[in-house]
């Protein structure tokens, strides 16, 4: 999810940016009339990964015909896109013991060795979920729960991304907006609202409807692999999607919607007066999932290949307790 990062001027130079004006009360009005707390029984804090029912995944599971896999995770190493400048550092890896050390106990001349390492990382600093208490407005996250569902000791009590544990895999749709709008990636500021996510659905031919796990390529993160440097990757302007765009998911009844940008969101956000509106919305009200900085590249590339845009899809978060996010490695089956 973006940090304030205050108004940042982007220049249309070359193709539309597609934005739309909105304020606070607009995204207001969207986040209450697509709110679903306690659809699904009161205290309710899966949201609507209670769409992924084993018939569906069932369903999905049906759709792998040549077993082709790829993994659309970032290594989690030194050289991410955490730049600094707030909480979010790159992953530290460290070598607790190598094989060049002695086993305690054993002697210095043992046949046995062994190899330990750690990895010290915030779990938004590469490709991951948000939680639904990632996000909070008006002093509540998803369901109603306030501040006070959040500890300094043990994190969140309510509407951790472990509810997502056994919920994270189905039917998933790849939204290949950048091949869409016949560039190699959209610009940083660039928005993509509901009815482009229909227009693009219908070019590929693919149907995107509940419980369905929706990714959206708009090649950002490709251009900053291929000029080596991550820049302002994280945080700085960038394309995603507009406010409208949660018409268009929330009207389908997705589960979630994940990119390959940092934030999801076109930045600067088309709300003046408010931050992350698409995470207040989707997030706070909706309880769709959010997956941010997924690798698309290869399976886009296998995508417009075949003509193929709906796959399996496998993206458990790691199961760390009263955590507001988590780091994984999603797994799209063709």
């Amino acid at each position: 999810m973006p940090s304030l990062i205050g108004a940042v001027v982007v220049e249309a130079i070359g193709p539309e940016l597609y934005r739309r004006e909105h304020d606070r009360s607009s995204v207001d009005e969207l986040a209450l009339r697509y709110r679903t707390w306690d659809r699904w029984g009161v205290g309710d804090e899966v949201g609507a990964a209670n769409r992924v029912t084993p018939q569906r995944i069932a369903e999905a599971a049906q759709s792998v015909r040549r077993g082709a896999v790829f993994s659309m995770a970032l290594p989690l190493d030194r050289l991410g896109p955490m730049r600094g400048g707030g909480p979010r550092v790159n992953p530290q890896h460290v070598m607790l013991r190598t094989p060049h050390d002695p086993i305690p106990g054993l002697s210095d001349d043992s046949p046995q060795r062994a190899a330990d390492d750690a990895v010290y990382m915030p779990l938004q600093s590469s490709t991951q979920w948000d939680a639904f208490c990632h996000i909070f407005y008006e002093g509540v996250t998803y369901g109603g729960r306030g501040y006070e569902s959040i500890t300094t000791l043990d994190g969140a009590a309510q509407n951790s991304i472990t509810n997502l544990g056994d919920r994270a895999l189905g039917r998933g749709v790849l939204i290949d907006m950048a091949r869409h709008r016949e560039r190699d990636f959209l610009v940083p500021g660039e928005a993509i609202q509901g009815d482009d996510l229909k227009a693009c659905a219908d070019r590929q031919g693919v149907e995107v409807g509940e419980g369905d796990f929706l990714v959206v390529r708009t090649g950002h993160l490709e251009q900053r692999r291929a000029e080596g440097d991550w820049g302002d990757y994280a945080g700085g302007p960038a394309p995603g999607l507009g406010v409208s765009a949660a018409e268009f998911l929330c009207e389908r009844g997705v589960a979630a919607v994940a990119s390959d940008t940092w934030g999801l969101e076109a930045m600067p956000f088309e709300t003046p007066d408010l931050m992350s509106p698409l995470h207040i919305i989707l997030l706070v009200n909706a309880g769709i999932y959010i997956g941010e900085m997924w690798d698309v590249d290869e399976l886009a590339a296998d995508c417009a290949a075949d003509g193929v845009y709906e796959f399996f899809l496998v993206a458990q978060p790691l199961m760390v307790t009263g955590s507001t996010g988590s780091p994984l490695n999603p797994l799209a089956i063709k």
